[in-house]
């Protein structure tokens, strides 16, 4: 499950070419409303259930968390894990573990951030993106965007977006990984305009006493 918290918010590789011709006009409108209506917003909260499915379709692993957003900033806790990063460091907490590990931030690293997810037009360049029809999701009516990374080399072959009609938010998710497993996100409690302090996207040593810092920079 640690593996499948870095997933689900990490950014793609660099170098790959726009791709916009090839791309699906109504799935553009989609995701530009989203956009369009986060981009402006101070700060973000929200509430997140992401579950494991194996290749048979059995759901493995059950987390319940949270995620942060202020600009390019973010703060996801799940289960026992949290990710922090204030656009220059990245702290990877384990709580079990008592380890946090530090690493310098890369905004073209191999992984999908929770702002370039939320708040940027990363598909323009990084994706082939169509609209596939619409699904409900906890009474939610949803648009249904497929992306298919460009770039063979990321974890994921698929990513499905399921955008919320009424609030042009995103509502959850399907990620499916190279080895046939499917990671499921459900967002919820979609807090636009939230004030949070600066302080929350840093870690604190010293409210975590005997945690082990694993320095990877």
């Amino acid at each position: 499950m640690n593996r499948l918290l870095t997933i689900c918010i990490l950014s793609l590789c660099c170098a790959v070419q726009p791709v916009m011709a090839q791309n699906d006009p109504k799935a553009k409108t989609v995701l530009d409303a989203v956009t369009k209506k986060i981009s402006g917003s101070k700060g973000i909260k929200a509430s997140l259930v992401v579950r494991l499915t194996d290749v048979k379709g059995k759901v493995t692993d059950t987390k319940k968390g949270t995620v942060s957003l202020k600009g390019q900033k973010y703060h996801v806790a799940l289960g026992g894990q949290e990710i922090i990063c204030d656009t220059k460091t990245v702290w990877n907490y384990n709580k079990e573990a008592k380890e946090v590990q530090v690493s310098n931030y890369n905004p073209d690293e191999q992984t999908l951030s929770p702002a370039k997810l939320f708040t940027l037009n990363f598909y323009d360049k990084e994706y082939k993106y169509k609209y596939t029809g619409t699904k409900k999701l906890s009474n939610k009516d949803c648009d249904v965007i497929e992306l298919v990374p460009v770039s063979t080399t990321k974890q994921f072959t698929k990513v499905e977006l399921l955008i919320d009609k009424k609030t042009s938010t995103i509502a959850g998710g399907n990620i499916w990984q190279k080895n046939g497993s499917k990671v499921q996100c459900e967002i919820n409690n979609f807090t636009p305009n939230s004030n949070i302090p600066d302080t929350y996207f840093t870690y604190d040593a010293k409210a975590h006493p005997g945690v082990e810092v694993v320095d990877l920079r």
